[in-house]
Parts: C-alpha cells; structure tokens; sequence
C-alpha cells in the first residue's frame, strides 16, 4: 500500500470512524475491493481496530478507530506525505516558471489570468 492510499485511509477514519468501505471507496477513488484489503492490512498490522456494532440495522456496520500504534503510523505518513506533495509543488512551481519564460520568449500572451505562485 503505497503513502497516499495509507494516508487517505487513515485520515479518513480519524475524521469519521463510522465511515463505511464504500464511503471511504468514494472518498479515495478506489473500488471497494481494494479498500477492503487495505482495512484488512492495516487492522492485521495493528494499526486499527474494526468493532462491528451490534444494535446495528446494518449487519457489516462497523466503526473503525485508530490504535495507538495506528496513530503513530499516521503522523509518521503524514509527514512522508507532506514531503512528497512539496517535492510536487517544487517541480510544479518550477515547470510552471519555465513556460512563463518561454512564452515570454515565443512572445506569446497568455489567454488567461496566470497566477503568480
């Protein structure tokens, strides 16, 4: 499971822990297979807990919480998240000043409102 998919999984049951597999399939883009297999990993690596609510009218409602470990794992995503998403914006920021340049050397008008970053 690669930073982004962990991350998103994680955050999204610290944020709402009665989410459900296909609520948090349409908050991450992912089929509800995969994120079934992701929940199953990460409660295998101790990371959450999933407890089946038993006055539930749903009969697979279950409220997923972080552990301690899972917590611990989360800021430590975070953070390699956080870093790759500023590389990102570097080499964005950085493509983006290089096609300011040469448009202003093509002589060409941009047909938009660009923004300075």
């Amino acid at each position: 499971m690669n930073d982004s998919i962990h991350y998103y999984i994680l955050k999204q049951i610290q944020d709402n822990p009665e989410t459900t597999q296909r609520e948090l399939a349409g908050r991450t883009g992912m089929s509800l297979g995969k994120v079934n297999y992701c929940l199953k990993a990460l409660v295998d690596k101790g990371f959450i807990k999933a407890v089946n609510f038993k006055n539930s009218k749903k009969k697979a409602a279950y409220l997923y919480k972080l552990t301690p470990s899972g917590l611990e794992e989360k800021a430590k995503v975070t953070v390699r998240f956080l870093r790759r998403k500023e590389k990102e914006y570097d080499r964005l920021k950085t493509e983006i000043e290089e096609l300011r340049t040469e448009c202003s050397e093509l002589s060409v008008k941009i047909p938009w409102p660009a923004k300075k970053l």
